[in-house]
């Protein structure tokens, strides 16, 4: 008994596979029905191998293999022998995914007999998976009469006519899509997952993976030598594009980057990778088909490993197989399919630039496996309007482009090929939402005013000039936070003076008379920029970021103030410091500005006719030390979402902890209190921005409160509006001052029942708002 393992250690093979592969592409130009076909490739795989039997094996969606087609056992065993999940040496190679090679298969303690296949005779035993996508379609096995050892290379040889067969079998290019009912060939049953809300929202649609490189289109080579010279110059051009970003005067994100781009260095130099790469092509596969295979082996065995060490090691050949394949599609023509005008977008990962490749008339909604709410992709998700659902582990394992999906983007949902009950649910929650929206369209000139006479005033959270247009749209009174480091985010390069320059003019002409706050670079963290390396801190939250960096990189802070004076020349400045810890920080950040002035007046630029300087009030110890800073603050605005992640030590993106802590317990609401009344005592105007400040209920408590000015989301300006408009401030404020100095873990519940007696109109109650 003899078991050999799938391995690179192969000998160049013999012109007989690439025969095989030429007569493969003649049956799948032949009209014959589906059995006779995969009877006459089966009889084709042993005449080529030499091997006496060869069968194939379809999985079953129960994760049984049955027998669908075999040359040498017995016809009568085709479509009744179904082996369990792991039965016998075929189910150890489903489990396995990976070749197995017996010498004498019948002592082999795995080895299953099945009287009605009539296999008494035969002796060795290969067995090859047929993976797509990294999961199982079926198995693929050879016998013979004799005992014997296994040759070189017929493991190589039956691979990759696995691999072929995997692809053509799930086009229906063999066997009709009808005909394939019960198999588990292509996905078919509904599927739920549940993930992260990043970008609310609800979007119907079909799949569309997300692929950085070019689906292999040729998978059989016309000429493998030329295959091969190919595969070997984009190899080359791989190795030299890290060689140079390595060797170069600077690495785009800084030191840390530089421990990434060495490891792939490290994958690209390895033998083993580039030999499997090297003997599928031998074997007649295009360089794509053969980058493909490979990446398929990988991606089935590494994709079972729990040690998530093995789990990363699978991300870096897929990043380094996706880099290969970029550089192989730069010596082709094709081009991707055109997008369907209902995409939803699955993918891994994505940066922000490649998400706004897209058509954004057909890109309805977006998926992905990994991803955080801050994430880059996220903020240009929100942008955009794009509902999101992240950190969905194992969709791209599940979808196939061009299945039904659903993103629900409240509450996390992403389902696949959703049931005719499931998507008339959704169908008719759509509709809710679509006219739930066009009412709130009419809303966006009604007055800002409560049911009581009390004045506020809701502001747009934007860093994208496409969402300038969204002032109008919703009656905005102004932005009220314009996130500057998203410009920097998306470039290749740090922008200059004139670039920033260019961008902050055109948000305070499309303000027009309205006010525009520039909140200053809030870089670091997890936000990474040419300018801002991946600083690998055991607490990015509360590290070297935002005015931190900026007061220890004073150049580039400067520079940003220095485009901010000039674009603001002969109206109104605005500029808001981030993540301000101490009084002392907002003093030197002030005195930079003020230089600033300075120097475009010793210059004989332009300047604002009044500018002001605000305080992003982000961190308990500010709050508790805000008296000290007023009589030089113009404005405070309080970044609700990271002061409170700060107030109760709770990360609000681990999802095990966010919902831990409810900001409307009177703790919380305490110290919003006190931060209103020291504003109020200075003079100093006051408001909140963020998550916090768009949701309804939250945001009538802090109206209740004293705080008049909201900033939030473009998505909540109608809903807040609504609910604010019948809000009984005066009867809410009064209920609160009751409660804010008891005991207790949240004042929600209470204040749900109290509804109209707490001055709440109906809407806050019965979540209409909620769309």
């Amino acid at each position: 008994m003899d078991e050999v393992p799938n391995t690179s250690e192969t000998k160049a093979f013999a012109p007989g596979p690439r025969r095989l592969l030429k007569r493969l592409r003649a049956l799948m130009a032949d009209q014959a029905d589906a059995q006779k076909r995969l009877n006459n490739l089966t009889a084709m795989i042993a005449e080529e191998t030499g091997a006496d039997v060869s069968s194939i094996y379809l999985a079953r969606r129960s994760r049984a293999l049955e027998l669908c087609a075999t040359h040498g056992l017995s016809q009568d065993a085709v479509h009744n022998t179904r082996l369990k999940h792991g039965e016998g040496l075929v189910g150890q190679v489903a489990i396995a995914a990976k070749p197995l090679a017996v010498a004498d298969a019948p002592t082999h303690p795995a080895f299953s007999y099945r009287p009605e296949t009539g296999e008494e005779p035969f002796k060795s035993f290969l067995g090859v998976p047929i993976l797509r996508g990294g999961r199982l379609v079926g198995v693929l096995t050879s016998q013979t009469v004799e005992a014997r050892e296994l040759a070189d290379g017929e493991v190589e040889t039956l691979q990759t006519v696995a691999m072929i067969l995997a692809e053509i079998i799930a086009s229906g290019q063999i066997i009709a899509p009808e005909e394939l009912a019960g198999l588990d060939v292509r996905p078919t049953k509904s599927e739920r997952m549940q993930g992260g809300a990043f970008s609310h929202g609800l979007a119907m649609g079909v799949a569309v993976i997300h692929e950085p490189q070019v689906s292999p289109i040729r998978l059989i080579a016309d000429d493998p030598e030329d295959e091969e010279a190919r595969l070997d110059i984009a190899i080359n051009e791989l190795r030299k594009g890290i060689d140079e970003m390595l060797d170069g005067e600077r690495l785009p994100f800084g030191e840390p980057t530089r421990d990434v781009l060495e490891a792939y260095r490290m994958f690209a130099q390895d033998r083993g990778w580039l030999n499997r790469l090297r003997e599928a092509v031998k074997q007649g596969l295009t360089a794509e088909a053969a980058v493909e295979r490979v990446r398929n082996e990988h991606r089935a065995r590494l994709m079972q490993a729990k040690d998530m060490n093995f789990r990363e090691r699978l991300h870096d050949l897929e990043d380094l197989a996706n880099r290969l394949l970029r550089h192989l599609d730069e010596n082709t023509t094709d081009e991707g399919a055109p997008l369907p005008d209902n995409t939803i977008l699955i993918a891994r990962s994505i940066g922000p630039a490649e998400l706004l490749d897209y058509d954004r008339s057909k890109l309805k909604g977006l998926a992905l496996e990994e991803g955080s709410a801050s994430s880059h992709a996220v903020i240009v998700a929100k942008a955009l309007g794009i509902p999101l659902v992240g950190r969905v582990e194992g969709a791209l394992d599940r979808i196939e482009s061009g299945d039904p999906v659903i993103v629900d983007g409240e509450f996390g949902l992403l389902i696949i090929r959703p049931s005719e009950d499931v998507s008339a649910v959704y169908t008719e929650r759509a509709k809710a939402i679509e006219q739930r929206a066009a009412e709130f369209a009419i809303l966006k000139d009604a007055p800002s005013v409560t049911s009581d006479g009390k004045s506020f005033e809701l502001h747009l959270n934007a860093g994208l000039l496409i969402e300038l247009k969204r002032i109008e749209e919703t009656g905005a009174a102004g932005i009220g936070l314009f996130r500057t480091e998203f410009q920097f985010m998306v470039a290749d390069t740090l922008p200059t003076v004139a670039e920033q320059t260019v961008l902050y003019k055109s948000v305070i002409d499309a303000c027009d008379t309205r006010p525009a706050v520039f909140r200053t670079l809030d870089m670091g963290g997890d936000k990474v920029t040419v300018s801002a390396p991946a600083m690998r801190e055991p607490n990015p939250a509360l590290g070297w970021r935002a005015i931190r960096m900026g007061l220890d990189r004073p150049g580039l802070l400067r520079l940003q103030l220095r485009a901010l004076i000039a674009a603001a020349a002969g109206k109104e400045l605005d500029v808001l410091f981030p993540m301000i810890a101490a009084p002392w920080e907002f003093f030197a950040a002030r005195d930079m500005l003020e230089a600033e002035i300075e120097r475009a007046e010793k210059y004989g630029h332009g300047r604002p006719v009044k500018y002001r300087a605000g305080l992003m009030l982000e961190t308990p110890g500010m709050a508790f030390a805000i008296e000290e800073a007023l009589p030089r603050v113009d404005f405070v605005s309080v970044g609700a979402n990271d002061l409170m992640q700060y107030f109760f030590a709770a990360d609000r993106l681990n999802a095990r902890v966010s919902d831990r802590y409810d900001i409307l317990s009177p703790a919380a609401l305490r110290l919003f209190r006190t931060i209103q009344q020291s504003c109020a005592a200075h003079k100093v105007p006051v408001s909140v921005c963020g998550e916090t400040a768009s949701r309804p209920l939250e945001a009538a408590v802090l109206l209740a409160m004293g705080y008049t000015k909201l900033s939030m989301a473009a998505s909540s300006i109608a809903p807040v509006r609504t609910l604010l408009n019948g809000l009984d401030a005066g009867k809410l404020g009064a209920w609160l001052a009751g409660r804010l100095d008891k005991p207790g873990r949240t004042l929600r519940t209470e204040l749900m029942k109290a509804g109209a007696d707490a001055g709440l109109p109906k809407e806050a109650v019965d979540n209409s708002l909620i769309i």
